[in-house]
């Protein structure tokens, strides 16, 4: 038995056939113009958490990049965006890491957010320099710790890609010093958006106590469909 999902390609489109855990809470999109077809599609709550840091991610270090504010209002900017972020995050995200038992990934980001907070925030008020001037080594170092984990939790090979892309972003940024903060802008909300848009691949389906039978039998059933889609599709 392989610790990935050998049948699960790392990256593809979204699929349609969706558990229980991911109908919870779904957004779908669909803009129109007469019979033109501007935007459409669908969101699960953890696309919208995605989505979500994304957006977070791109104020903060896009603002640091481009507007010429003071550090200190940048760090109660950036406190409120990742307080906002990450209470959102547990939010959207809790009945879907209950059902599949790794509540322990959402603890991990959290902690790893509120860690990158406090220490953004001392560089800043308590006048730590040194660290100051390597806040886009830290939070691509914290961002890529959090793939990984999960990754690990969810034996995902697309959350391990985004953990080395973020890891091997760091020695980069000596490349691109007046841009730092753009560049690491880029990839952070780069990789989210590419994750809210895209399906990645996770481990097999498990059953969880969580759900009532009704439900299981729901998911079994999206299950089938979904490997007989794969099937005819190969």
């Amino acid at each position: 038995m392989t610790f990935f999902n050998p049948s699960e390609p790392v990256i593809r489109s979204k699929q349609e056939h969706l558990d229980v855990q991911d109908l919870e809470g779904l957004l779908r999109l669909h803009w129109q113009i007469g019979n033109f077809t501007l935007f459409s599609g669908f969101y699960t709550r953890i696309d919208q958490t995605f989505l979500l840091w994304g957006l977070v991610t791109a104020g903060i270090f896009f603002t640091a990049q481009f507007f010429p504010i003071s550090w200190s209002f940048q760090a109660i900017l950036w406190s409120t965006l990742t307080l906002i972020g990450t209470a959102g995050m547990a939010v959207l995200t809790l009945f879907w890491v209950r059902v599949e038992r790794v509540s322990w990934i959402l603890y991990c980001w959290a902690i790893l957010m509120i860690t990158g907070l406090v220490l953004t925030d001392c560089s800043i008020f308590a006048g730590w320099g040194g660290l100051l001037l390597h806040l886009c080594d830290l939070w691509l170092g914290l961002s890529a710790i959090g793939y990984f984990c999960t990754g690990l939790g969810l034996r995902s090979r697309t959350f391990l890609l985004c953990g080395l892309t973020h890891l091997f972003s760091i020695p980069l940024l000596t490349f691109v010093a007046p841009w730092q903060y753009l560049t690491t802008g880029i990839i952070m909300a780069g990789c989210l958006l590419l994750l809210s848009e895209l399906q990645w691949d996770m481990r097999s389906p498990i059953d969880n106590t969580m759900l009532s039978e009704e439900q299981k039998q729901v998911n079994r059933i999206q299950q089938q469909v979904r490997q007989l889609t794969a099937t005819l599709g190969k």
